[in-house]
């Protein structure tokens, strides 16, 4: 089953072979990659969006979209849900997303991530949602504040995904209820 989701301006749907090179070129900047462990390359970032696209397909059509800006862009980067138990080490699902630096600064990834939280909500039953960052990582961090999303410094965790020791190993996490979801966007 492939899922689409659309916004006013964007259009959230399945990956293409032709996602591949740009998505390649967002995982080798660095600007992009600032807080992650390292740039990608081309054979990384392709395992990824196999990985990516295999996990849809298991989860019948949703998880981290390609986005798409019709009539501007075909793929500017990825923005949608993911099951995030690796990294948290209990059930949860996280709103995720990594857009190319050139698209920064247009509200994509807020509307796309407050799409992507809407589906999960209302397709998908699920009463919370995490977001999680490295506590320097401000862009990410006002996506989630302009989600609704709320932080508590005492749910903040060390990743088990970046070495022990690495200035990356800290990270913040914010979450949303539906309650909380649905009352916001009731306002």
């Amino acid at each position: 089953m492939e899922t689409r989701v659309a916004t006013e301006r964007l259009l959230l749907r399945p990956w293409r072979q032709s996602d591949r090179a740009p998505f390649a070129a967002v995982n080798s900047d660095p600007l992009v990659m600032e807080w992650f462990p390292a740039l990608l390359s081309a054979a990384e970032s392709d395992a990824m969006a196999e990985r990516i696209e295999q996990r849809m397909v298991e989860q019948g059509g949703w998880g981290l979209w390609a986005v798409e800006v019709p009539a501007v862009a075909d793929f500017i980067g990825f923005v949608g849900l993911n099951p995030a138990q690796a990294v948290l080490g209990r059930p949860a699902i996280e709103v995720g997303w990594r857009l190319a630096a050139e698209h920064w600064g247009h509200g994509y990834a807020p509307e796309a991530a407050r799409a992507s939280l809407a589906y999960g909500f209302e397709h998908l039953g699920i009463e919370e949602i995490v977001a999680f960052t490295v506590p320097g990582n401000r862009n990410s961090r006002r996506v989630m504040e302009k989600l609704g999303m709320s932080h508590d410094p005492a749910d903040d965790f060390d990743n088990p995904r970046i070495p022990v020791g690495s200035p990356l190993v800290r990270h913040v996490l914010y979450r949303i209820t539906r309650e909380a979801f649905e009352r916001d966007s009731a306002d």
